[in-house]
């Protein structure tokens, strides 16, 4: 297409000059165009072997209905594991300064063996195999660069959107006797010289990867002396918790038309407006994300009016959904359209972690984190400043009603700390304590439960997980300011179209947003088809708390509160009635023991049981407030 070219040619600022010449509705759909990723759109069949690039370097991979980093840091290391067990060859694992790749060390003496097994060995068949040169660690100055051998299955999905390869590749170091010590040809988070001779044991793959949760019952070959706990790993359970309103859903809509008609003062002109309310599928692909990116959640808990979500497992360990009828219980169990009262009743969540992650809708992860990203292993929370303000003063019904919230969040903070703040957070997963959200609402006990209260946005709110929970934290000594590579994209903003491009093809953020602001309405479905080609080709992979295709189109048919019901079998009565009368949800097993996603299977070892002596061979709503 000619004009694509020529619009590609185009300086930027050009660019940007013609598209102002357009009404504003029509300028997204321009852009989209000609920023289109090329190419990409033949679908695979299941099996095949494609033409991919990896790491820079074009192979095949396999197409595969399902992957996650997690599984092929599993399968490579496992195959290669396997492979030197059946050959004889004595090996031992230890930690990758990389987490997404794994180790393996054998004696240099072994290296022709090992490079004969890596080309032939069954357990290794349609492996990609290279050598690569590696530098040896700074406190090893008598040592030269080294050869490691990488093994690794590259896989892709059926429009090679995504491949997982290379980066999670198992590497096979080859380790000099000298005397009676091994020394290791680069440095390695344990230690670079041992004994020759070691006690062989099996551990949990927790321990050769900050990225493997303690839950996950794999071990691994290695010897005792390396087979310790790190200071800096993150031991305790973390889940994720998000807010969720399907704003389609009839039943909902006559609820919230309901609450407006009732008591209470004007409302600001963006506290009840549908935007606030408009589901296009985000929750699924956000929750993608965190079961592709971070397997080391133990459980995501929805909030949801008396709502499901037809694609979502309800039933599924991993998964617990809570009504607003069970978090405002006693305050009535009323329904609620104001997140700042949802999110200030997060930490009454019956079996959540004392460590959580909160969530909105939009907000996904980008590539594989570590809990670390997040928090301390010590328990210290981390946050993410933005340079957005709030304003100075105090707040009025004429603020909008994040910065009327971060208003009052000074207020509180100045009386307590004697300390003046004016920037908002990051639009990015929120690191929570539970214990600091109840000692908020132990101290500020009035204006919290006012805030749970108000059924719509109010001047007089808090706004507590995404603001003044991590201002208490850091005055308190318990949360820090972390560092997060983030991006943030305004689905009505014309640039919008090339930034998803260059996300889709370079996947170098930790967390992206794309925040549904309020944009001229003829725009609207512009935007549902950018995200419908976007979400899907950056995680095409389902979780398995994702139902099949079928059965959610079915499911489609009935609004959110009528899956809700059905999901546990209450009628609906006749008239619709308010969130207080619908029991509240409960499914899957209480929390008194982690659960896993179905990739985990069994118990994880407890720690008197990771150092076995088995010899080893060789929301929707909130959009838009916090930046």
């Amino acid at each position: 297409m000619i004009a694509l070219r020529v619009y590609r040619m185009l300086p930027p600022a050009l660019r940007r000059r013609l598209l102002h010449l357009l009404p504003e509705h029509r300028r997204l759909g321009l852009v989209r165009t000609f920023t289109r990723p090329r190419g990409g759109d033949t679908v695979h069949p299941l099996g095949s072997r494609v033409t991919v690039t990896d790491d820079g370097v074009r192979t095949e991979a396999e197409v595969v209905a399902a992957a996650t980093p997690l599984e092929m840091w599993h399968r490579n290391l496992s195959a290669v594991t396997s492979a030197l067990e059946s050959a004889g060859i004595e090996y031992h694992c230890l930690r990758n300064d990389d987490y997404l790749r794994s180790s393996v060390a054998v004696l240099v003496e072994q290296r022709d063996s090992v490079r004969r097994l890596v080309r032939s060995a069954p357990a290794l068949a349609g492996a990609h195999v290279r050598t690569v040169e590696v530098q040896p660690g700074r406190n090893q100055p008598d040592l030269t660069p080294a050869e490691v051998i990488q093994v690794w299955f590259p896989v892709t999905d059926a429009r090679t959107d995504v491949v997982l390869g290379a980066q999670f590749a198992c590497e096979i170091e080859l380790w000099t006797r000298v005397g009676d010590v091994v020394r290791a040809p680069r440095h390695n988070a344990v230690i670079d010289e041992a004994p020759a001779r070691a006690e062989p044991v099996r551990v949990a793959a927790a321990l050769l990867s900050h990225f493997v949760p303690e839950a996950d019952d794999h071990t691994y070959g290695t010897r005792r002396d390396l087979a310790v706990r790190a200071p800096d790993r993150v031991g305790f359970p973390i889940d994720a918790v998000y807010t969720w309103v399907d704003g389609s859903d009839p039943e909902w809509l006559e609820r919230k038309k309901t609450a407006l008609g009732g008591p209470g003062g004007p409302l600001h002109a963006v506290a009840a407006n549908n935007s606030r309310y408009h589901n296009r599928d985000e929750l699924r692909f956000s929750m993608r994300s965190l079961h592709s990116f971070a397997p080391w959640l133990r459980k995501i808990f929805l909030v949801t009016d008396s709502q499901l979500p037809s694609w979502l497992d309800p039933n599924h360990p991993m998964i617990t959904v809570v009504s607003h009828a069970e978090l405002f219980a006693d305050l009535g169990g009323l329904s609620s359209f104001n997140s700042h009262a949802i999110e200030s009743r997060l930490h009454r969540i019956e079996g959540l972690a004392e460590h959580f992650l909160y969530l909105n809708d939009d907000v996904f992860l980008g590539r594989p984190l570590l809990p670390t990203h997040f928090f301390h292993a010590n328990g210290i929370a981390k946050f993410f400043l933005s340079p957005a303000q709030f304003g100075l003063g105090e707040a009025k019904s004429s603020d909008l009603p994040v910065n009327a919230a971060g208003k009052n969040n000074r207020r509180h903070i100045q009386r307590q700390f004697g300390v003046t703040i004016t920037q908002k957070m990051k639009h990015t997963p929120f690191a929570l304590r539970r214990s600091i959200m109840h000692q908020i609402e132990a101290v500020l006990q009035a204006d919290v439960t006012a805030t749970a209260r108000h059924r719509f946005r109010s001047h007089a709110d808090l706004s507590i997980p995404s603001s003044l929970h991590q201002y208490w934290a850091y005055l308190t000594a318990q949360a820090v300011p972390g560092d997060i590579e983030y991006e943030y994209a305004d689905l009505g903003h014309p640039s919008t179209p090339a930034r998803l491009a260059e996300l889709l093809a370079r996947r170098h953020r930790d967390v992206f947003c794309l925040n549904d602001t309020d944009s001229d309405p003829r725009a609207l479905e512009e935007q549902e088809r950018m995200l419908a080609d976007f979400l899907p080709r950056y995680l095409p992979f389902p979780a398995p708390f994702e139902l099949p295709d079928d059965e959610v189109a079915e499911r489609r048919k009935l609004g959110a509160t009528a899956l809700w019901r059905q999901s546990h079998g209450v009628g609906r009565h006749g008239r619709q009635v308010d969130a207080s009368t619908v029991p509240a949800l409960r499914v899957g097993p209480r929390l008194d023991a982690p659960t896993l996603p179905s990739m985990r299977s069994g118990a994880g070892l407890r720690d008197d049981q990771q150092l076995g002596t088995t010899p080893a061979a060789g929301p929707t709503t909130s959009r838009g407030e916090h930046r």
